[in-house]
């Protein structure tokens, strides 16, 4: 079973680039693992890593000021490739949110999928963490997902969002498609007897 996703009020790390697609968040060469293990370390891998492994100063997971559950990206996050690894190395780094403005629909499935809610916000809500975050890297945000609500604590800004219905219940009952079914198992057992007993 998953984690069972509670309320969230966390720092945040700011990722303001649009159209990040699979490959950036787990480049190809790295998919050839048949477990979720170890993939958090290779996420975002050729903006985190010189051609020498070495740590790029200057790219955000780097950056000692940024910090938290929260990964707060650019509009379009999760294009290109339906790999499931891009929601495994989010997961394996410690990110249990990711906010944008606009997600790709195979990605945002893929990371309900793997326990990882994936919120969408406005534009301007968008515009105004990233301002934030420069201003304050120790602003925090508080994601509600039994309420479907959003916080900006700098401000306090509150926007909602919309999820899955059924999706949702799993993350609240930390329950995967496989785990739901079984949960359900004595209603199912019960429907197909009802069921052969009306033919």
């Amino acid at each position: 079973m998953m984690e069972k996703f509670k309320t969230i009020t966390s720092t945040y790390v700011p990722l303001p680039i649009e159209n990040v697609d699979t490959d950036q968040i787990i480049p190809a060469r790295f998919l050839k693992a048949i477990t979720r293990e170890g993939f958090g370390d290779n996420l975002f891998a050729d903006w985190r890593y010189d051609k020498e492994g070495n740590p790029k100063v200057d790219f955000v997971l780097n950056d000692p000021k940024y910090s938290g559950e929260v990964l707060v990206a650019g509009k379009n996050f999760g294009s290109g490739s339906s790999r499931e690894h891009a929601a495994w190395a989010i997961g394996g780094y410690g990110f249990k949110v990711v906010v944008s403005s606009f997600f790709a629909d195979i990605f945002r499935n893929n990371a309900l999928n793997n326990g990882i809610l994936p919120v969408v916000i406005s534009d301007e809500f968008l515009s105004e963490l990233f301002d934030c975050s420069r201003k304050n890297p120790k602003s925090t945000v508080t994601v509600n997902l039994e309420a479907q609500t959003i916080v900006n604590n700098e401000t306090g800004r509150t926007e909602s969002f919309e999820i899955n219905a059924y999706k949702k219940e799993c993350l609240l009952k930390g329950l995967d498609d496989i785990d739901f079914l079984l949960s359900n198992r004595d209603k199912i057992l019960e429907y197909e007897k009802r069921r052969a007993f009306s033919y």
